[in-house]
């Protein structure tokens, strides 16, 4: 597609936003947002012609890439016949949608709780399993991110927390496993999980088995580093919530719809949680969706027991139609299969030959279109290349890296000192080849601060 330069747009763009758009995350007076004047498959452009290969799904939630011809049809066929109705009514894309969630879940599930997002999918997650065993307290990890409203945000382990307390009072936090910097001096990820495994059973007894209702965990954690669960420890964690009577929440919100190239991570890992949270890939984001999959126990326990809870736009017929689209696009191309195929003959035998010519790179890991690259200024020390929780001159570094990618025609994802390969789902052989040079390329930049 030839993209068309507009200053004059730009210019209206940039200003309408710096002069009354609130940013989330951010210093207002620091940040100087991009005008993203169109997009299409894995690429995006600005005003002034520059496209970029999106290296970060935008929020690693464009699982089907920019502007999906089936996905875009099918927004437009259901906002001519309805575009909306109130969730308690019947609709009929949004149940077709919730039985295929349902189907490929897996026999243990049964319904579905639409909302409108990942982080209300977590906070209704955890209502329903305070209710259903008639506790409050709910564990989740230091290394997580679950979400923005009250409880999402308690339980989310990373600094984002910080500024937002004191918030639910009932959310602990433990360390789960990460054998690259192992809070248990373990060295081998059998070591790592079953230390990981006993530290979370420690806080279990220390905090009152009995006191709580459910463990949270990221099924493969994403922002926080792309951290693949060791062999046995989902397994380990399922037995201890069986033990104590606690219900296991998988939240899937980034992993879910085909990033590892399943449906959902757990079932790679041979586990059934009792509630699955999910958003993002369901469908891509063309219009706000999330959601609880509900086991067929706890959906028993509310059939003559009202949920107290609700929103406005709970399975919003439009992105309902987008959601049964996504499930259509998966079925007839294969996106599960292609995403372990480019996860496993293209992006692995790359990123792992990266550790032998940079100096900056300390790990990898990943799986399927999901990878992070860990950088560090001494590969025996593994100090980071920046700080935990860097900020202005201490995060320049990683600063250099991202305008090295920009530079090339890749918009990357970093977070603290990593950075992360989320492409979409979509994305062609040749395109993921460039984007990975791209970033080989970038890596030079940083390699002079290793020692």
């Amino acid at each position: 597609m030839t993209v068309q330069i507009d200053t004059d747009a730009e210019a209206t763009v940039r200003a309408n936003d710096r002069g009354h758009v609130f940013h989330s995350w951010s210093a207002q007076g620091a940040i100087d947002p991009l005008p993203v004047a169109g997009g299409e498959g894995s690429t995006f452009w600005d005003y002034n012609g520059n496209r970029y290969l999106d290296f970060s799904s935008q929020l690693v939630n464009l699982n089907l890439g920019h502007q999906h011809p089936d996905l875009v049809a099918a927004i437009q066929e259901q906002a001519g016949r309805l575009a909306t109705i109130q969730p308690s009514m019947a609709n009929d894309v949004r149940g077709e949608l919730a039985r295929r969630i349902v189907e490929v879940a897996g026999d243990s599930f049964q319904k579905v709780f639409f909302t409108n997002g990942g982080a209300d999918a977590n906070e209704n997650a955890v209502r329903m399993a305070r209710a259903f065993t008639g506790r409050r307290k709910v564990l989740s990890m230091y290394r997580s991110y679950h979400g923005n409203t009250t409880t999402a945000i308690s339980l989310t382990g990373d600094p984002r927390r910080w500024q937002n307390e004191p918030g639910d009072g009932s959310v602990a936090h433990f360390f789960g496993p990460y054998l690259y910097r192992s809070a248990f001096h373990a060295t081998t990820p059998e070591e790592e999980s079953a230390r990981a495994l006993a530290h979370l059973e420690q806080v279990i007894v220390l905090e009152g088995a009995g006191t709580i209702a459910a463990i949270v965990l990221e099924t493969v954690v994403g922002t926080n580093g792309v951290l693949i669960p060791p062999p046995g420890y989902l397994q380990g964690v399922r037995e201890l919530c069986d033990r104590y009577g606690i219900l296991l929440i998988a939240d899937e919100v980034m992993v879910g719809f085909g990033r590892v190239g399943e449906w959902f991570a757990f079932q790679a890992r041979d586990v059934v949680p009792d509630l699955i949270t999910f958003a993002k890939g369901v469908n891509s984001g063309y219009v706000p969706l999330g959601g609880v999959v509900i086991s067929r126990e706890v959906g028993r326990f509310f059939d003559d027991r009202a949920f107290q809870g609700g929103l406005t736009y709970s399975g919003h017929p439009l992105a309902c139609a987008a959601g049964v689209a996504t499930f259509d696009v998966f079925e007839r191309d294969g996106i599960l299969a292609r995403v372990r195929d480019l996860g496993d003959r293209v992006i692995a035998p790359t990123v792992a030959e990266w550790t032998e010519r940079h100096p900056s790179v300390g790990e990898v890991r990943g799986a399927g279109l999901f990878w992070a690259v860990e950088l560090v200024r001494d590969r025996e020390t593994r100090e980071p290349l920046v700080p935990f929780n860097a900020g202005g001159a201490d995060a320049a570094p990683m600063g250099e890296f991202a305008a090295a990618c920009k530079r090339s025609g890749l918009w990357p994802f970093i977070h603290f000192n990593r950075t992360h390969i989320a492409p979409p789902l979509v994305i062609g052989e040749d395109e993921l080849r460039r984007g990975l040079a791209i970033i080989d390329r970038a890596l030079d930049t940083v390699d002079a601060y290793a020692r």
